[in-house]
């Protein structure tokens, strides 16, 4: 699985207008399940999110944690990640996993962040989302498990 993550004061998320899931401080991680990924991906990915060190400690060093923050997550599906552009000037996507299996990666995602004690928000799988965010830092991370 991949996962572009970026820390922020506030992050919401909306289709044709209804607002789908809205969270202050915390990060918003755009998330692609890979072909081949398994549900064990969507987990260790959920667990490295959670403790990565990126909030700012007392000293305002980089040292703490969603998790030591109690921040929230806002988590989006987004299969461009898969993105191939090594030939010709229009990606290819066929390295993410088919539909069906990437919804249930993204949900599994989703809630192994949430049995670690997160707040999350998501959007709508597969659908075409307005998301909104006041960049923290900016801090913006590639992950991939």
């Amino acid at each position: 699985m991949r996962a572009l993550i970026q820390r922020v004061s506030e992050a919401g998320v909306s289709v044709d207008g209804e607002n789908l899931g809205r969270i202050g401080p915390g990060l918003l991680i755009l998330v692609c399940a890979m072909a081949g990924d398994t549900g064990a991906e969507a987990e260790k990915l959920a667990a490295k999110v959670a403790r990565l060190r990126i909030f700012r400690d007392d000293e305002g060093r980089m040292n703490r944690s969603l998790l030591d923050t109690e921040g929230a997550a806002l988590v989006v599906s987004q299969f461009t990640l898969a993105a191939d552009t090594a030939r010709g000037n229009r990606p290819g996507f066929s390295a993410a996993a088919p539909p069906a299996e990437g919804e249930r990666l993204y949900l599994d995602f989703a809630e192994h962040l949430r049995g670690l004690g997160v707040e999350v928000a998501t959007g709508r799988f597969g659908a075409d989302m307005a998301v909104r965010l006041v960049n923290d830092g900016p801090v913006t991370i590639w992950l991939e498990v």
